[in-house]
């Protein structure tokens, strides 16, 4: 098998040849641009600036090299950026006041404020000189108890959407990135961007959106059918004509698991989250039969896999076993064969930093183990690999999952 059939197998249930494995398909399944100079030292190939992608999360765009030495099978496409092939035109040299020798897209966006503090605009976010990512107070998203529940302008959210719509010339060059990256490697490409908007931690955020569910279901159907409806309108102009190019589509990343349980009732999912995704996933469907779609939903959401599956969902990243009370067979077990999953191979929040790197390798086997079972099945870290994790233990891991054997 190649990369692409191989991965497409997984996702259709079928057997493989081995676990397909992701590095950066998505910006949950990424690297820190401060990790990722010393993997690539590690793996003895020739140094370079780590170009970073997701300056708010300070993340490295994977190298086709480094895809190669760790079997990776995943590319990753954006509207305007792929590692699909070189884009030297794209990238300029920034060096985020001596931390770190790299490239971004547009060094205009970062000032540098006294105290060694970067500043990134938009949208405002501030990185000191001991983080390793970007942040806002608050995350952005205040608790306001003493005023009533915050909504969205409506005119204000129609206006931006409008706004983001591509002009012909951004369709024509979309259109000609996806097909060069389709026609330079045969690695299957996941297209991430231009997601719906909907999201139970999106405009008031985390704190207050799911209040506001409750509060008024009547308004956020009138705002979740109103992302729906410029949504499809926007890939009714593009998808039948890229179909043939991307492989999986990411529809939303849209958390909603704390640590231990949901963020809010399986009843709003299924009242004011569940009709907009299904609608979504079928439009695809049908525009773009053999495209898979793909949620991003972190926390402990084992109790939602139903209603996602409902959803029309082909995959469900990223498999946060350890939030919650459920193992990595119970979530294999409710997805078996329903929906394919990926991620969840080790946990990015204690054994990758805190094991060594026998922990991680034993980790991997036994998270592996489970998760391959009858196939559906993509392999990759819970989460982002972090600034501090060192490069043996990320070569540990893909070199672990390389030797899981299918059967």
């Amino acid at each position: 098998m190649n990369s692409r059939e191989r991965v497409l197998a997984a996702l259709n249930f079928e057997p493989v040849d081995r676990i397909p494995r992701d590095l950066g398909g998505m910006p949950s399944t990424g690297i820190s641009c401060f990790a990722y100079p010393a993997l690539v030292k590690a793996l003895d190939l020739p140094p370079r600036p780590p170009r970073v992608y997701d300056s708010g999360q300070m993340l490295a765009l994977p190298d086709l090299d480094v895809l190669d030495a760790l079997g990776c099978d995943v590319l990753t496409l954006q509207p305007d950026l792929t590692n699909a092939f070189p884009q030297p035109e794209l990238w300029h040299p920034y060096d985020f006041n001596g931390r770190l020798d790299a490239e971004v897209l547009d060094p205009s966006r970062f000032s540098l404020l006294p105290g060694g503090i970067i500043r990134q605009d938009p949208p405002g976010s501030l990185m000191p000189p001991q983080a390793f990512a970007f942040n806002v107070e608050h995350a952005g998203q205040p608790l306001l108890l003493e005023s009533e529940i915050p909504k969205p302008d409506l005119d204000e959210v129609r206006a931006t959407l409008e706004s983001r719509r591509w002009s012909e010339e951004q369709k024509k060059q979309f259109l000609e990135t996806a097909r060069r990256a389709r026609d330079s490697s045969d690695r299957a490409i996941l297209f991430n961007g231009l997601q719906s908007g909907i999201g139970i931690t999106n405009f008031t955020g985390v704190a207050m959106f799911p209040m506001l569910c409750m509060t008024d279901p009547d308004f956020v159907a009138t705002l979740h059918e109103m992302l729906l409806t410029h949504t499809l309108e926007h890939l009714e102009e593009w998808l039948p004509e890229v179909a043939s190019c991307i492989d999986i589509y990411m529809v939303s990343a849209d958390d909603w698991g704390t640590q231990s349980t949901l963020i809010a009732s399986s009843t709003i999912y299924k009242s004011l989250f569940q009709p907009y995704y299904k609608r979504m996933n079928d439009a695809i469907h049908e525009m773009a039969p053999q495209v898979k779609t793909f949620l991003h939903s972190c926390g402990a959401i084992h109790d939602l896999i139903d209603d996602i599956v409902d959803s029309g969902f082909d995959i469900l990243n990223p498999v946060q076993w350890c939030a919650g009370k459920h193992s990595v067979a119970q979530w294999k077990e409710k997805a078996r064969g329903r929906i394919a999953l990926w991620g969840g191979g080790v946990n990015t929040q204690e054994t990758l930093p805190l094991g060594t790197v026998e922990a991680v390798e034993s980790e991997v086997r036994r998270t592996l183990a489970g998760l391959k079972q009858d196939s559906g099945y993509v392999f990759c870290a819970i989460h982002n690999i972090l600034a501090e994790i060192q490069p043996e233990k990320i070569i540990a891991m893909y070199r672990a999952a390389g030797e899981v054997a299918t059967t």
